[in-house]
């Protein structure tokens, strides 16, 4: 059953970037009508049980988890705009394996505030981010809209970095209904004021938009990482993180075949090189927390340690 759970999940993921590229490439359907739409209705999803079950936990909100939870919508609305606008003008295989380094990014702002990483996880930004100059400046050499297709996805997977971070400040004390329903509803208003001010249609598509809007929400948003997150129940975090980076060839194989995309050798290198280092950032990180326990609080009790778990680091 877990391996079912584990290849959905992989599906659904690996799914996105092409649905996405599809969507755009066969339809008047816009790139902010997709964050929008998707993000709206896994608002309206993730509501329902909340409402049926705990009504009063949306009356139970903090400023703290607000400000938290705002941040990270922010930060989503951004991603969602820097990644889907990248298929647009890059190869979905580079826009998906560059925007997957939200990991890596992770890493990185976690230096930045002070955090010691063991060996093993600078190790793996540097040949994961040595990946990125690959695909960049291939890219760089064939086409200028190419590589500014690259930098917004990188951005973006910088941005999927940051609203990992600050959704797991607010998990720390709410309920995963509770944020996904605020986080999503947010993101989704902010959306919308950007498509009103970029002048981006949110409605009025063909029959087609409409079925590719739902398929790149029920697959990736609803099917994968639903998936995964039942099965972090399951298995063991780190497998689980582990199983999630297939997403890069996943999407790669998938555009192959279903869109006849081809890359340059020195391209699949570089999807290579960002795969690897992604999975020694990832198993680094995992064995330099096996041992560590929670800080002390300040009211004598013990604290949670403040990374979430990189299983849940699926944005697209």
């Amino acid at each position: 059953m877990n391996f079912f759970l584990a290849a959905l999940g992989v599906l659904g993921v690996a799914s996105s970037g092409p649905l996405i590229a599809a969507t755009l490439g066969a339809t008047t359907v816009s790139a902010l009508a997709i964050a929008f739409w998707r993000n709206a209705i896994g608002a309206a999803v993730m509501a329902s049980p909340t409402l049926v079950r705990e009504p009063r936990q949306f009356g139970r909100i903090t400023k703290r988890e607000f400000r938290w939870c705002l941040l990270a919508a922010i930060a989503l609305a951004f991603h969602f705009a820097c990644f889907i606008t990248s298929l647009q003008l890059t190869s979905v295989a580079a826009a998906t394996a560059l925007v997957c380094l939200q990991s890596a990014w992770i890493a990185v702002f976690q230096l930045f505030r002070g955090t010691r990483h063991r060996w093993q996880v600078l190790a793996g930004l540097g040949i994961a981010f040595g990946g990125v100059v690959a695909i960049t400046g291939f890219d760089m050499g064939s086409s200028p809209q190419a590589l500014l297709g690259d930098l917004l996805a990188v951005a973006g997977g910088a941005l999927a970095g940051l609203y990992t971070l600050a959704g797991g400040k607010a998990r720390q004390s709410m309920t995963t209904g509770t944020y996904t329903t605020l986080c999503y509803g947010m993101c989704a208003a902010f959306v919308a004021v950007m498509a009103l001010l970029a002048g981006q249609p949110l409605a009025g598509f063909e029959a087609a938009g409409w079925l590719g809007i739902l398929a790149i929400t029920v697959c990736a948003q609803l099917v994968g990482h639903t998936a995964f997150n039942h099965l972090l129940a399951t298995m063991s975090p780190l497998l689980v993180s582990m199983i999630i980076l297939l997403e890069i060839p996943g999407a790669a194989l998938l555009a192959a075949v279903f869109l006849k995309e081809t890359l340059p050798a020195g391209t699949y290198a570089g999807l290579g090189l960002i795969l690897a280092g992604l999975a020694v950032v990832v198993t680094g990180q995992r064995s330099g927390r096996s041992g560590r326990r929670g800080r002390p609080a300040r009211n004598g009790q013990e604290e949670p340690p403040s990374d979430r778990p990189l299983a849940e680091l699926g944005t697209d």
